[in-house]
């Protein structure tokens, strides 16, 4: 089992995925709540620094944004905060940069604790999660640059020193062995927290006397709070037998996909989950925790998945990119000679030229 544990790291493109999906869904969620920044995280909140910190006092958190009640220190905090999610997006130095990414989503979290939901707790969590995972060796500016000095092969002075040294050598195989013991573990406590939620959800839906009779969806929907679209939901509100089917069915997808990550239905799960999410994003206006939770679902796809997607990806982009060449490029049009005994080569645009014994002898000798 040890052995299996530190041998390599499992699921490098998912984990990837995790990053890129969470640091674009905090940064959407940072530039969307620009406009209204200081109303919710800022000096004049009605939930003041002072207050926050007092509540620090009882539960023990942490947030940077209490530090000052400068209004300058808030913007520059915001700032740094927005350059991190990108760069943690991007994987520049991913490492650090996944610790400076989970100390942003604690300080926001914490600094507005009463105005966040299940989006931003799932969020929380994986940030925290991710800091132990190997989540910028695939798809991020670390591999690219990884792969650059590959192709060159031109190790630097340290570099040989750290080839000649066998200290070194042991040093570097057992922080290997390290890294690659924490992306796993890191990577197992993510699968597991995602089966712990949908199973506890689905489980605590059964006891409610609401689902078993088929009527949830039906008190959800006619919510003044997770109504944006009215008619939207009139009309699916229209249709009772098809709110009370697929209330049954997805505490039934809930409850069973923590038992069947180790068989094919996972993928049947993971694409009925996929459109219960859509549904919730559009219906119920909940795009964040819809989206974190369709990020997480992204965890249970193995890599020659997302191997196979990039595949095909970049054989449409080639494909778009050739054809979009041709059609850019230039055509000149070939007009064949004309027959006749005149002995000319004539062109629309090209003047007349006398083609002569000469210029066939000159031809014959060519």
């Amino acid at each position: 089992m040890i052995t299996l544990l530190i041998r390599r790291p499992v699921s490098l493109y998912a984990a990837s995925v995790l990053r890129i999906g969470y640091g674009l869904c905090y940064l959407g969620f940072l530039l969307r709540e620009l406009p209204h920044r200081d109303e919710i995280w800022g000096p004049d909140s009605p939930w003041t620094p002072a207050l926050a910190t007092r509540l620090f006092d009882q539960t023990g958190w942490f947030s940077f944004l209490t530090l000052s009640d400068s209004m300058v220190y808030f913007d520059l905090c915001y700032a740094a905060a927005l350059v991190v999610c990108a760069l943690f997006l991007l994987g520049w130095r991913t490492r650090a940069m996944s610790v400076l990414f989970a100390l942003v989503v604690v300080s926001f979290h914490g600094r507005a604790i009463f105005m966040t939901d299940g989006g931003d707790n799932l969020i929380l969590l994986m940030a925290l999660y991710l800091t132990a995972t190997a989540c910028g060796r695939r798809w991020s500016l670390d591999a690219r640059r990884t792969a650059r000095r590959a192709r060159v092969g031109r190790p630097g002075r340290w570099a040989l020193w750290r080839a000649t040294s066998d200290l070194w050598t042991q040093f570097g195989l057992a922080r290997e062995s390290l890294a690659t013991a924490l992306h796993n573990c890191g990577m197992f406590v993510i699968a597991a927290q995602v089966c712990l939620l949908y199973g506890s959800t689905g489980l605590y839906k059964v006891q409610g006397g609401s689902w078993q009779g088929g009527t949830a969806l039906h008190y959800v929907v006619n919510l003044d709070l997770f109504r944006p679209w009215p008619a939207l939901s009139a009309l699916v509100d229209s249709y009772p037998l098809l709110i009370a089917a697929v209330g049954y069915l997805t505490v039934l997808i809930q409850v069973a996909f923590p038992f069947a990550l180790f068989s094919r239905l996972k993928y049947v799960l993971l694409v009925m989950l996929l459109g219960m999410h859509t549904g919730i994003a559009v219906l119920l206006g909940l795009p964040l925790f819809s989206a974190a939770m369709i990020v997480a679902d992204a965890a249970f796809l193995p890599d020659r998945f997302y191997r196979a997607a990039a595949r095909t990806a970049h054989r449409a982009l080639t494909r778009l990119k050739s054809r979009e060449s041709m059609t850019s490029s230039p055509r000149v049009p070939v007009v064949p000679p004309r027959s006749g005994n005149s002995g000319l080569l004539r062109s629309d645009d090209d003047p007349v030229l006398p083609v002569g014994p000469h210029v066939r002898g000159s031809e014959q000798q060519a």
